[in-house]
């Protein structure tokens, strides 16, 4: 389980908790409610890239998806909303058997269990489902949920780049473990 606080996305300097902040403001005021679902705070106990939990990779992805929505004419709330939501499945993949290789299986098991604890729109429905594309079996068919796409790409980019730029400097001695 992480205990350590999830203060803003990955890369970002933006901090999620700046009222003063109208962009972030405005972002919080979109997925505030799915913050608060027993489901999606339990995210936190599970790994997913390198040192980030799921739930600071979820909110990641919510964030730029907002972002990258916004340049791209998509709708800002639904494209953060299933940016949210896009990895909500409660198990830990590398251990679990699925009945297909995870990254098919969990797109279908995160929209699934999003429908559980909320409504979602076509859009965030859409969204969920081609993530992972070019994995997934289309291109992403909303511009939602090219956001979603693209976002998630770049902060599990981000993610892991900085995990192994911390153990490159340690190895070159340049940062203290």
């Amino acid at each position: 389980m992480y205990n350590k606080p999830i203060i803003k996305a990955v890369g970002s300097r933006r901090e999620f908790f700046d009222e003063n902040d109208p962009i972030i403001t405005e972002f919080m005021d979109c997925i505030r409610d799915l913050l608060e679902i027993p489901e999606v705070k339990e995210l936190d106990k599970f790994h997913q890239h390198c040192n980030t939990s799921r739930l600071q990779h979820c909110l990641s992805v919510s964030y730029y998806s907002y972002r990258f929505a916004k340049k791209i004419g998509a709708n800002p709330r639904e494209a953060a909303r299933a940016g949210l939501l896009h990895d909500l499945f409660l198990y830990d993949w590398r251990t679990e058997k699925t009945p297909q290789l995870h990254a098919f299986w969990h797109p279908k098991a995160a929209l699934e269990n999003a429908k559980r604890i909320t409504e979602l729109t076509n859009a965030e429905e859409r969204a969920i489902l081609e993530h992972m594309w070019p994995l997934y079996w289309g291109m992403p068919s909303t511009k939602e949920s090219l956001a979603v796409t693209m976002a998630d790409k770049y902060a599990a980019s981000i993610e892991v780049i900085c995990q192994w730029s911390l153990v490159f400097l340690r190895k070159l001695h340049i940062v203290r473990s």
